[in-house]
């Protein structure tokens, strides 16, 4: 009884939080106060609770200083002129023959180059946008097919951050993950490619474009040498290289080309990693402003507290009944039923993709005891599932980056096909089983 109403409590602090707009760490240590309270309350002793806090914590410490390296690597991507010249030569592959087929995988693309859904959104999500209002696509279509592909990349990329906390949660190698999850949404990725050609059909394509090489080149020295830094991640990645040394060497290049194209001084150069780029201009700023070292912090944080929580629910036994609940529900719908359907919950009640991928690892990991098929079972609901609540920050910040109504979510088919695709083949898998036996 008590565990309900502490996770009620925490459940109503996150949504007076969300409702009145405080900032999301600041919500996070709210929880954390509950939780340390309930542990107080059940007879553990602030430090024995600190020492758990610790523990959840310790599982995926090693992965801060990769997100730092990512908001350094961002900064750097953007000053250097290499998410310009990305998109300067993406746009142009963008015709009114397939608008939204197009806008769905140069979205692919380039998220997984950047790892980021909210970066990719704020780039080529915006530039899709645009062109698709000048050409007179309905935004609810257009809006669908970004975010669909903005989360492909957030899935899958080597440089995703929730592709790295899964493998830290789980305990699984990162590129064996990725080999896993390119296989399993497969047959996804082309009946989404299907449905926009079809949505297409329904669109309304004028001939308006949108010259954003002529924007960029007023402040940015353009050349296809930019684009080292970007097939480095893709290179690199290919030969299985440790992720934070795959970072460093484009970051590396990324300051090269700042400082032999776009003239940066050395200050300008730390500071651009420090704080991230900045540009006075209100057009590109809506584009382009981002990454940094001080951008991460606020993540690296939130994922901090989260495994927190991870390490007191464990000490605690705060879960122990939902977890039997969650094993009950798994036996009958098969484990991969079982994770999607607490990825939906956690998804609603965490308001935040991080806190709702550490949830749902802790519930499911009897249920699932694989790491290997746990790490892609969540990567194929909750990463994604996440994106698709209104009020979770996951999709609502990307909604709201490029001005697509919030119906948009609907059509973002890649996000619903995926999860549901893997849950009829685990079915099906099931009942082959059963009937074998």
């Amino acid at each position: 009884m008590l565990e309900n109403l502490v996770m009620l409590a925490f459940v109503a602090v996150l949504m007076f939080c969300v409702a009145f707009g405080v900032p999301t760490a600041a919500a996070l240590i709210a929880g954390y106060v509950i939780f340390i309270l309930y542990g107080m309350k059940k007879g553990y002793s602030v430090p024995s609770l600190l020492k758990m806090s610790w523990s959840g914590l310790g599982t995926v410490i090693r992965i801060l200083f990769i997100f730092l390296l990512i908001g350094i690597l961002t900064a750097l991507w953007r000053g250097a002129g290499t998410i310009p010249e990305i998109i300067a030569v993406s746009a142009g592959l963008i015709h009114p023959s397939g608008f939204l087929l197009l806008s769905f995988l140069l979205n692919c693309a380039v998220s997984v180059l950047t790892g980021t859904s909210f970066g990719t959104a704020a780039t080529m999500g915006v530039v899709c946008m645009t062109m698709g209002s000048a050409m007179g696509v309905n935004p609810l279509f257009t809006g669908g097919a970004v975010v669909s592909g903005i989360f492909f990349g957030d899935r899958c990329s080597p440089v995703s951050t929730s592709a790295l906390l899964v493998s830290e949660l789980t305990g699984t190698d990162l590129y064996g993950n990725i080999r896993r999850m390119l296989r399993s949404c497969l047959v996804p990725f082309v009946l989404t490619c299907a449905a926009y050609l079809a949505l297409g059909a329904f669109s309304r394509g004028g001939s308006g474009a949108m010259d954003v090489k002529t924007m960029f080149s007023g402040h940015f020295t353009l050349h296809w040498i930019l684009l080292v830094p970007a097939l480095l991640i893709l290179v690199m990645a290919a030969f299985r290289a440790k992720v934070k040394y795959t970072l460093l060497a484009s970051a590396a290049a990324a300051a090269v080309c700042c400082l032999v194209f776009q003239k940066m001084t050395v200050h300008e150069l730390i500071r651009l990693m420090i704080f991230g780029y900045r540009s006075e201009d209100p057009q590109l700023a809506a584009m382009m402003n981002g990454g940094g070292f001080l951008s991460m912090v606020q993540v690296s944080v939130i994922v901090g507290i989260s495994s927190a929580y991870a390490g007191i629910f464990e000490g605690t036994g705060l879960l122990l009944g939902i977890k039997r609940y969650v094993e009950a529900v798994s036996r009958r719908i098969t484990p991969f039923g079982g994770i999607l359907a607490v990825s939906v919950v956690t998804s609603m009640i965490s308001f935040n993709q991080t806190l709702a991928i550490i949830l749902t690892d802790q519930l499911t990991k009897d249920a699932e005891p694989d790491k290997e098929k746990r790490a892609l079972a969540l990567e194929d609901t909750v990463v994604l599932m996440a994106a698709l609540v209104p009020w979770s920050i996951a999709g609502n910040v990307p909604i709201s980056t490029i001005g697509a109504p919030m119906a948009s979510l609907c059509l973002a088919f890649y996000l619903i096909i995926v999860p549901l695709w893997n849950f009829a083949r685990a079915l099906t898998q099931n009942r082959k089983n059963f009937e074998r036996n």
